[in-house]
């Protein structure tokens, strides 16, 4: 994550409006404020967040974004049961926003995904791109060449390691389909670094 954005983190987040109720009832029945609950995972989980959203958007301009689950977060506090871990709730509220986000992007330019792709690329700055390891950036251009459900499962499972069970409740899949969809998701990625690495061009071999 951008040093100015871990440096502004917690300010930023105290511009976040406060609800018309200031407490929740958490597992194990204890009462805690809202506000400070949401505040201590956005500090704990904000990298977590912010990652997963630059490898699902194929922008690292997603400070934006990661305000806004956070900001979701703290209004639905309240349908938050303890059921799931913290942050597999909030990649799952990060991964609506960004399909919201991507929805919003096509109403308004009426453009193809490529096209938008394009964009976004452009949008990016020297310093966002130098902030990214070689190979990583090999794994962020490779990522956007994959269909979503693959680049989704991919994320969760392969570089945010959650567990099946886990990624199953964030997409809302069953737990065979996640392990499936993984195992053909890794073999489209294999096949997208073998042709790279012959010298092809990545988007001849856009998985779908």
């Amino acid at each position: 994550m951008p040093q100015n954005f871990l440096q502004k983190k917690t300010v930023r987040f105290k511009k976040l409006h406060r609800p018309i109720t200031q407490t929740t009832t958490v597992k194990g029945g204890e009462h805690v404020d809202k506000k400070a609950l949401i505040e201590q995972w956005f500090l704990r989980y904000g990298d977590e967040i912010y990652k997963f959203l630059v490898y699902y958007t194929g922008t690292a301009d997603v400070e934006d974004l990661v305000q806004e689950v956070f900001i979701k977060a703290l209004q639905a506090l309240d349908l938050f049961e303890g059921r799931a871990q913290p942050k597999t709730w909030l990649l799952s509220i990060a991964r609506n926003t960004a399909i919201d986000h991507r929805r919003k992007q096509r109403l308004r330019k009426w453009l193809p995904d490529s096209w938008l792709q394009d964009v976004r690329d452009e949008r990016k700055t020297p310093e966002e791109w130098l902030d990214l390891h070689e190979e990583q950036h090999e794994l962020y251009r490779s990522l956007q060449q994959l269909k979503p459900a693959f680049r989704e499962v991919l994320i969760l499972r392969g570089i945010k390691e959650l567990s099946a069970r886990e990624t199953a409740d964030i997409l809302q899949w069953s737990e065979s389909k996640v392990n499936v969809t993984y195992h053909r998701a890794l073999k489209a990625m294999k096949g997208i670094w073998q042709f790279r690495e012959k010298g092809g061009f990545g988007d001849a071999v856009k998985a779908r």
